[in-house]
């Protein structure tokens, strides 16, 4: 079994009289996760399955006293798929402040209800982590640094999945069942979406611009749809852990853009299922959009894990010139390109414009060869 880097943050956190909330997509571990951090202590959990009608009615009449009894003697609850469960803010807040030696974990895969209904009810009562598909991180802890770099072309391709990781020669047959089982499921069920057809025709053209500015003028009119419902699409996309936007960085100068934004993959793998191109990295145009976005992603992943507090953006100006990814971090700008081969990283060069604008910002070009040191 892979190790998960928040396993730690998480066991850290139990019995600290706070909810801990566990976040992310379906199929991620979420469910594996926490029955290998209680593997030596099932005698002392209790687990409810959000997904099931009685334990959706069992909540709705939900009292201490009633909880009480159904728990016994276990010191842990484990609530999987709570968002199903019908203002479970309230219900997890009830729980909290009646059975404070109770240690409450509460998962969902999705944030449309858990993360909007629970953090105003659960203010200074809840610690929230979030689960990503497996990291560079967690996979070199698994094999060693060499045989993932070598891995690269193919997580290009597949993405990290734990499923798609660990089903050698079956991961398109994987991704198939994960992006058309699973992708929606949560999506379709919230604000009762049903134009299926436009939100997957809207999430390939996001494919297809990965890497790019996206203009939600520009997808309304390749998707049929007004720029308004395109933007709220976008956002469900993003509270269902399958995207998420960078926005652009400005401070300085007039010409950089302002109101721009690019929209990534959590995993290289559903972005590649959703266009159904699962071709080696040898034979495709988008290598260099795939790397972007792997790198990003995983970036993501490290800084979530690490707890690292940073601000992140992309930088542009109206002569196109361009950074791939800024960070800032204790007032110091990070900038950062990206460059599948090992000769356009040794040709890139920090725009003048910018190095003249912010002449203390740090700049570093990230290549299969150096990728250790922006991943670990």
């Amino acid at each position: 079994m892979i190790q998960r880097l928040c396993t730690g943050l998480i066991e850290s956190s139990l019995h600290a009289k706070k909810v801990i909330i566990l976040s992310g997509a379906r199929q991620t571990g979420k469910t594996t996760l926490l029955k290998s951090l209680f593997d030596r202590h099932t005698d002392s959990v209790i687990w409810f399955n959000g997904d099931e009608l009685d334990v959706q009615e069992l909540f709705a009449k939900l009292s201490a006293q009633r909880f009480k009894a159904y728990i016994g003697e276990k010191k842990t609850v484990v609530i999987d798929e709570a968002q199903r469960i019908s203002d479970i803010g309230l219900r997890l807040k009830v729980l909290a402040d009646s059975l404070p030696d109770i240690q409450i974990i509460a998962t969902g895969s999705s944030s449309f209800d858990l993360a909007n209904s629970v953090n105003e009810p659960l203010t200074g009562r809840k610690r929230e982590f979030r689960l990503f598909p497996l990291s560079f991180k967690e996979l070199v802890s698994h094999t060693d640094l060499l045989t993932e770099k070598r891995m690269l072309p193919h997580r290009l391709v597949f993405g990290s999945y734990p499923e798609v990781v660990t089903s050698e020669g079956r991961e398109v047959a994987v991704l198939k069942e994960l992006s058309q089982s699973y992708l929606y499921k949560d999506i379709l069920s919230f604000e009762k979406i049903r134009r299926s057809d436009k939100l997957v025709k809207l999430l390939q053209a996001l494919a297809w611009q990965l890497g790019s500015q996206v203009s939600y003028s520009e997808l309304a009119q390749t998707c049929a749809m007004d720029a308004k419902t395109v933007e709220h699409y976008i956002t469900v996309l993003e509270q269902a852990f399958i995207i998420f936007r960078l926005s652009t960085f400005s401070r300085n100068l007039r010409n950089e853009l302002k109101n721009s934004r690019k929209v990534y993959f959590y995993d290289n793998g559903i972005r590649n299922a959703v266009i159904a191109d699962f071709s080696p990295i040898e034979k495709r145009r988008d290598v260099g959009a795939l790397w972007e976005n792997y790198l990003i992603s995983e970036r993501v992943k490290l800084n979530a894990y690490t707890a690292k507090w940073t601000n992140s953006w992309f930088w542009r100006t109206k002569e196109q010139q361009e950074i791939d990814y800024l960070e800032e971090q204790d007032g110091t700008l990070h900038a950062y390109e990206c460059k599948w081969s090992d000769a356009a990283a040794q040709k890139a060069r920090l725009p003048l414009t910018f190095s003249r604008a912010y002449p203390d910002a740090k700049f570093s070009v990230i290549s299969p060869g150096n990728v250790e040191d922006f991943l670990l």
